[in-house]
């Protein structure tokens, strides 16, 4: 999978990048990373990206040119299944089933804003689509694509150490009373057996793995029920 950045600000992207899982799957070659300089595709010499907004508004906006010049030069290294996708407060809000929509994508392009936002005409005509991760402002969409990046490259085939992996963790979906639902992960334990006086449960070391598995679809129950 192809996964594109758009940003003011790459530096941000080096260290969050850099480890763990996402480090491995870039190394593996099974995500091919990208991170853009939206200045690249700046109008002058200065770096311009932004300008004030009509109508006497506070702050700057990033206007529509770079933004659609930056896309346009993207797009012409991608093939396949193609979403851009727009960081912005006002987007759906994201969740496990919009990242297991995007992993089956073969390119995604995120963009990510700061000031004021973005010129209107750049949702309208340039974007498929605007994504929150919350109801809470941050300072740009920096962190928001992170976290998308994470959320969607653990979910491409090969990037976990097993595929099941990403199929019994929260929020994956199981079959509960009749009907597929949304689930939060089983309790797991470790040793020590005893820490404390907190014992692991006697079923997990018991070493039958049918009444293993009826105590763990118990406890996805109980979560599911709150």
């Amino acid at each position: 999978m192809k996964i594109d950045i758009v940003t003011l600000f790459p530096k941000m992207f080096e260290s969050p990048f850099a480890e763990s899982i996402i480090k491995r799957a870039v190394k593996n070659k099974i995500i091919d990373l990208k991170i853009y300089n939206l200045r690249d595709w700046a109008l002058d010499s200065y770096g311009s990206v932004d300008d004030k907004p009509f109508g006497g508004d506070v702050g700057m906006l990033i206007r529509p040119e770079p933004v659609f010049n930056a896309l346009e030069s993207i797009k012409k290294e991608t093939a396949g299944k193609t979403k851009i996708i727009m960081m912005s407060a006002r987007g759906k809000k994201f969740d496990q089933a919009k990242a297991e929509e995007l992993a089956k994508l073969d390119n995604l392009i995120l963009i990510a804003g700061h000031y004021e936002g973005f010129d209107q005409r750049i949702s309208d005509f340039m974007v498929d689509e605007e994504i929150s991760i919350g109801d809470y402002v941050l300072t740009g969409g920096e962190l928001p694509a992170m976290v998308i990046t994470d959320a969607v490259s653990r979910l491409v085939p090969g990037v976990l150490g097993k595929d099941e992996s990403s199929q019994i963790e929260s929020f994956s979906q199981r079959l509960i009373a009749g009907q597929m639902v949304r689930t939060i992960e089983y309790p797991q334990y470790t040793r020590p057996r005893e820490f404390m006086g907190h014992k692991v449960p006697e079923v997990l070391v018991g070493g039958d793995p049918k009444k293993i598995k009826e105590w763990q679809m118990e406890q996805i129950r109980k979560g599911f029920q709150k």
